[in-house]
């Protein structure tokens, strides 16, 4: 009964993932928006010289650096339109294959977990499961997913990112195996698990507020009698999980990409120490909202991943309910 519960995790986990993998590169797009060390195919900064020298003895005068007005951050539409522009129609399925490798590692990991902790804390009088306790099997099993994923996280991240670099900066990763075999050999294996504190605690408040308030959403739904266990209901209970999960997880969310983005040349200190420190930059630099940056796509990604998800995940139960 456990094993069922993988296998029905993980299939619906990958349609999800594959189906909306363009909102998910849209909003890593605008999550790294702002950041003041991010490469910019134009020089950041024009060196130039006096125009006029008054003092022709003062040879040590130096170039005088003007750095050019901040860019505009655009919204989801305008990075779609010019991702498709500048990159072409495929670029929006960059790093599609690090999804599917994602998917199955982290999500069948925890849609499996959790449905072994579900069966066994469910109360058999009720046959429902407290929502207290719904809670914890969806922060255990999150935590556990993550740890095992984060791998083909952060490939997925950089090969979604690659395309704002310029292009002697790209890494140019030809798949998630290219790119995790150039990181564990160009960076050492701990590159793996960079920003693995925040993809766990990520993880952590997505699978609880996403799995338990479905879960509880759909309860209520068949209790009060307002739907019937149909499609409906799923589709309903499934969008206002996917709106809790956003509305928890974006802040991680934006630490968590801009953490495992970073390019840390040899010798050099990295931009980021850790999550803490990305986290009080992005703050001071551009503001407490810049946590919510990308909100848009995230719940354009996360309502229809969630909905996907479950609606793909009942069906499925129904398909394997004799096995």
């Amino acid at each position: 009964m456990g094993v069922k519960g993988f296998v029905e995790g993980g299939i619906a986990s990958i349609v999800a993932g594959c189906s909306t993998h363009p909102f998910d590169l849209i909003k890593v797009r605008m999550q790294l928006q702002g950041e003041t060390h991010a490469p910019n195919p134009n020089p950041a900064v024009q060196t130039l010289r006096p125009a006029l020298a008054f003092h022709p003895t003062s040879a040590a005068v130096g170039p005088v650096h003007v750095p050019p007005p901040p860019a505009a951050r655009v919204g989801p539409i305008a990075v779609g339109v010019r991702i498709v522009q500048q990159e072409g129609v495929a670029a929006l399925f960059s790093g599609v294959s690090a999804t599917v490798l994602r998917q199955t590692l982290y999500s069948t990991t925890r849609m499996g977990l959790y449905d072994i902790m579900k069966q066994k804390w469910t109360d058999p009088a009720s046959g429902n499961m407290p929502l207290t306790r719904k809670i914890t099997a969806g922060l255990i099993a999150g935590a556990i997913g993550a740890a095992v994923g984060n791998p083909a996280d952060v490939a997925m991240v950089r090969m979604q990112a690659d395309g704002r670099l310029p292009a002697a900066q790209r890494r140019n990763y030809t798949s998630v195996v290219d790119a995790i075999a150039r990181m564990a050999r160009q960076e050492g294996i701990r590159s793996l698990w960079r920003g693995s504190s925040m993809t766990i605690n990520r993880a952590m408040l997505v699978t609880a507020s996403q799995l338990a308030s479905y879960d509880q959403i759909k309860e209520t739904i068949l209790e009060r009698g307002v739907m019937k266990d149909g499609l409906g209901t799923h589709i309903t209970a499934s969008f206002a999980a996917g709106f809790v999960a956003a509305v928890a997880s974006n802040p991680v969310d934006v630490i968590k990409t801009r953490v495992m983005n970073m390019k840390v040349e040899p010798g050099a200190a990295p931009p980021y120490t850790g999550a803490l420190d990305c986290a009080l930059k992005t703050v001071r630099s551009e503001g407490p909202f810049a946590l919510y940056k990308g909100f848009i796509p995230t719940i354009s990604r996360q309502g229809p991943f969630t909905v996907v998800l479950f609606v793909t995940l009942e069906q499925v139960r129904k398909l394997l309910k004799d096995f």
